[in-house]
């Protein structure tokens, strides 16, 4: 039996205990997923005020295609620095790579969060980790840990250098069918996007979303056919 709809933490619970697979035609492996450095995000969310999604500013209904979730849900984000050497000026979760101190990739992806966003670890239940995934534009074997704010505190992009924009974004808004699409690699590889305002999600971390959200039963249909391009 499915939790009521406005339990998601108890959706992400019941994700983490019986896992998912990756494996569709959005994404690329490595070609020796043996070589691929270890890394780790933090995927990240919480109902922690009463700020609303923007559709739901004019009211939610029963049959709204988001009902599934709150309309305070929201999910942590970062943008990196236009001038990292990977994935430069795109939009993440908080991570990186593993460290030889890191005692797993749960401890890693918190590491990371807090040294890229100063959130106070003592506000954040790690809820497990999912199975690995291979980033071939860095070489990295990537393993997402979804996480659940218990309550709020400051973040801000600590480092310049790394990161320049820390925010939260509903996820109501990542739901609605206005603001999903799709982006083609090389003229094969199409991968789900999320436009929401000025704000274009793509590659690795729009694969993880929308992946979690069809394993959640959030997903609701859009169309598979709109085609956005990155500027890069």
């Amino acid at each position: 039996m499915r939790p009521a709809p406005n339990d998601p933490r108890a959706d992400l619970e019941q994700l983490c205990a019986r896992g998912l697979s990756w494996s569709n035609d959005l994404t690329r492996n490595l070609p020796d997923s043996t070589r691929g450095r270890p890394a780790a995000v933090l995927v990240l969310f919480g109902v922690l005020d009463s700020v609303p999604a923007t559709r739901a500013d004019r009211g939610e209904r029963a049959s709204s295609p988001t009902a599934r979730v709150p309309r305070d849900l929201d999910v942590l984000l970062v943008r990196r620095a236009e001038t990292l050497g990977s994935h430069p000026g795109q939009i993440g979760f908080p991570g990186g790579r593993l460290e030889a101190a890191d005692a797993d990739a749960t401890a890693g992806a918190l590491r990371e969060a807090i040294e890229e966003t100063g959130v106070d670890p003592s506000g954040v239940d790690t809820l497990g980790a999912l199975p690995e995934l291979s980033l071939t534009a860095s070489n990295h074997l990537v393993t997402p840990v979804l996480a659940w704010w218990t309550r709020p505190s400051e973040v801000v992009a600590v480092d310049h250098a790394e990161t320049i924009e820390v925010f939260r974004v509903p996820v109501a808004d990542l739901l609605d069918p206005a603001n999903r699409s799709i982006t083609v690699h090389g003229g094969v590889y199409r991968m789900p996007a999320f436009t929401v305002g000025d704000r274009l999600i793509w590659g690795f971390t729009a694969h993880v979303l929308s992946r979690l959200f069809e394993e959640l039963g959030w997903a609701v249909p859009w169309d598979s056919g709109r085609i956005v391009q990155p500027d890069r």
